[in-house]
């Protein structure tokens, strides 16, 4: 069994409430031992060891909204160099949204992923099944079949459920089957011709606008429904104060309710459009200033309990469009914790609490076994320099799309090793 201890670094484990200096012990695929109490016991005979002294390690990060084409849209991405991607970016569990072609509806496209997974991915991929089949919204698709299968949740991704009918029956039935519906709300009919925030500057650039009413009030109705069949709601992405609001007060009357938020409504806002900027098109639209420093109030409070990168790859063609034709979405692994770091570094947020909402908290929300550092966790984890510059550079990024928010960004603190069930799957 192979042996690998990294020394004198800064461990970070949310899991255990952990930000001291210390060793991780690593053997075979998981953890033997991680912490101050490591270090004293020093390195077993024949060990491989590191020292990573000014490095952090943390639990490899989850991310739990991760679009990929495969099947159906290889040339965006498929599952292999998502996988880099998210490597290079520190992730070492993506759960992946079924929103492929054919859609994850049924038993065989589970199946497929998984296969796919294992056969070419070098982290851990965990779809998530459709909660419609077709994703129409119409007719619930076999929640029990698809969780014995192997979906880790249920989702009708970037779509938005109109009938409250089969919301509640979804709830209901995933309550059964302790799994969580996972829901991104916006109204059809009041976001329907809009492009970005509604507001002054999309009147400016003259632009159509979505309001933040279009995302709350399917969301409230979501939140009465998680109320009453007391089923495991997760709001995926949230963008506005209002929503923040009644994410709140659903957890105060002890609605079994989390929330979501996108890394993008975390570190960008509606001026970053600029000039009709097609990467800044995005789902939910890049809100008001206000609506950013309210996300980062409730990640902080605890009113959100996750960051995704809501990585959504699309190509040259459909991005290089006028901006109200343009598709929606941008690529997010690589970027992720580089984008996460600026709240650490800007006092926003402590970095146990960082951590903790990129790795630990969506890995006990999905049921899935890493987001830890504790002993006998699986060896997935990344190593840090919490302080490195680097600049985002559109020829470094590993994933097939390159739609990036962040080219030309300039980060502080870059991902140095990431290593998955005690293998090292990315080395800069």
């Amino acid at each position: 069994m192979t042996v690998t201890v990294f020394q004198n670094a800064r461990i970070v484990d949310p899991s255990r409430g952990i930000d001291e200096t210390g060793s991780v012990v690593v053997e075979g695929k998981k953890i033997a031992a991680a912490g101050a109490s490591a270090h004293n016991q020093g390195a077993p005979e024949g060990a491989t060891v590191i020292d990573c002294t000014g490095k952090a390690i943390i639990p490899g990060l989850v991310d739990s909204r991760v679009f990929i084409g495969e099947p159906g849209a290889e040339h965006r991405e498929t599952i292999h160099s998502a996988s880099q991607a998210a490597a290079a970016g520190g992730v070492t569990s993506i759960v992946m949204m079924p929103d492929t072609d054919p859609i994850i509806d049924d038993i065989a496209l589970v199946e497929h992923v998984l296969r796919a997974a294992r056969d070419t991915a070098s982290v851990h991929v965990y779809p998530a099944a459709a909660i419609s089949k077709n994703l129409e919204g119409h007719e619930m698709t076999e929640f029990g079949l698809l969780r014995e299968a192997g979906a880790v949740g249920f989702t009708d991704g970037r779509n938005t459920i109109a009938s409250s009918a089969l919301m509640r029956r979804a709830l209901t039935y995933a309550r059964d089957f302790g799994a969580v519906i996972a829901h991104e709300t916006q109204d059809a009919e009041l976001s329907a011709s809009g492009v970005m925030n509604e507001g002054l500057y999309a009147s400016w650039l003259g632009l159509s606008g979505i309001p933040r009413e279009a995302e709350a009030i399917p969301l409230e109705r979501d939140l009465m429904l998680a109320r009453l069949t007391r089923g495991n709601y997760h709001a995926a992405k949230i963008s506005t104060a209002m929503s923040a609001a009644a994410i709140a007060r659903a957890k105060a009357d002890g609605a079994n309710v989390t929330a979501g938020v996108s890394i993008n409504n975390l570190s960008l806002n509606e001026n970053d459009v600029g000039e009709y900027r097609t990467f800044f098109r995005l789902s939910p639209p890049l809100r008001a200033e206000d609506d950013r420093l309210a996300m980062i109030e409730a990640v902080k409070d605890g009113s959100i309990d996750v960051i995704v990168s809501s990585h959504d790859p699309q190509d040259v063609d459909t991005k290089r469009l006028p901006f109200a034709d343009a598709a929606v979405g941008a690529i997010g692994l690589e970027t992720l914790l580089g984008a996460a770091l600026r709240l650490y570094h800007n006092g926003d947020l402590p970095l146990l609490r960082l951590v903790e909402v990129l790795s630990t908290a969506p890995a006990k929300l999905f049921g899935l076994p890493g987001g830890r550092l504790s002993p006998g966790a699986p060896a997935d984890l990344a190593v840090v320099d919490l302080d490195e510059p680097w600049v985002v550079n559109e020829a470094d990024i590993r994933s097939r799309s390159k739609n990036t928010c962040f080219e030309g960004a300039r980060m502080q603190g870059r991902v140095l090793q990431t290593m998955v069930a005690g293998r090292t799957v990315f080395s800069s």
